[in-house]
């Protein structure tokens, strides 16, 4: 899979995607990378601990987020999306469900449209992404929990978001996938998701893991989002060995180790 201008050999390596919330309400790091010297310094020390892309986000997507309009979003990640570009050679991701931000950003310089809503939300967004050929990162979601049979409907419901883009001329090499693990799933049922990944690879997409600092672990072990790193860590693992192509996390260097270290046991390195 190409990915700006590197190419991602995703069907032996499980890539890292860090991550880069300019928000002051993110669950986990907001307002700490609010300024750019901040921002910037920030990215340079993923980029050394391994990151392979940056994701870049201006709107929270936590429980209970208040939400921004497309005009201060893009106010926010535009100037954090050019100076990234122009101090580092890695790809950019921009976190956005809306179409009009992921235009300007990918004018900016982005490489990858990462939609929480995959495609679902805004209904020009598969066009945008269509129209500059860039990469897309497709994630399974929706407003409630209510499931006949879970994990098919949830593979169901992530097929419908490869067909929207298919119908909209998005090519598949730019495709990958998101199982969506936090957004409308009971804590039971982002268990169960994790537990069938697997699954996720007969769509045929690569598939990228978002679990880091999660209130999934949080319950799981009782925690703090500021106590959740190893939490994160065990299902990393579990992504690599069930096939995921890319994790998207905050703590970069322990993930970076983790995904080493099961690969040499699964002979991938």
């Amino acid at each position: 899979m190409k990915i700006g201008n590197r190419f991602f050999d995703t069907k032996n390596h499980t890539y890292i995607m860090g991550i880069l919330n300019v928000t002051p309400d993110s669950f986990s790091d907001g307002g700490k990378w609010n300024h750019m010297d901040e921002a910037l310094k920030h990215t340079e020390a993923m980029i050394a601990d391994g990151a392979d892309i940056i994701d870049i986000g201006g709107e929270s997507t936590r429980p209970g987020h208040t939400p921004v309009s497309a005009d201060e979003e893009a106010q926010r990640v535009l100037p954090v999306i050019e100076a990234v570009k122009k101090h580092f050679d890695i790809p950019v991701s921009v976190d956005t469900f809306k179409s009009s931000v992921a235009e300007s950003s990918i004018q900016a310089g982005a490489d990858l449209v990462n939609d929480i809503w995959g495609l679902k939300y805004d209904p020009k967004m598969a066009a945008v992404i269509a129209k500059y050929d860039v990469a897309c990162c497709l994630m399974h979601n929706k407003s409630n929990t209510e499931y006949q049979n879970f994990v098919i409907d949830m593979l169901a419901e992530t097929q419908e978001c490869v067909n929207l883009a298919r119908q909209a001329g998005i090519k598949d090499e730019k495709i990958m996938l998101d199982p969506g693990i936090g957004f409308g799933k009971t804590f039971e049922m982002n268990l169960e998701a994790m537990n069938h990944l697997e699954l996720f690879q007969n769509l045929g997409f690569p598939v990228l893991l978002g679990t880091s600092r999660k209130s999934m672990i949080g319950l799981a072990l009782d925690l703090p989002v500021d106590q959740r790193v190893e939490g994160t860590l065990a299902t990393s693992v579990i992504g690599v060995m069930k096939g995921c192509s890319f994790v998207r996390v905050h703590d970069v260097k322990e993930n970076k180790r983790v995904i080493q270290m099961t690969e040499a046991i699964l002979g991938r390195r």
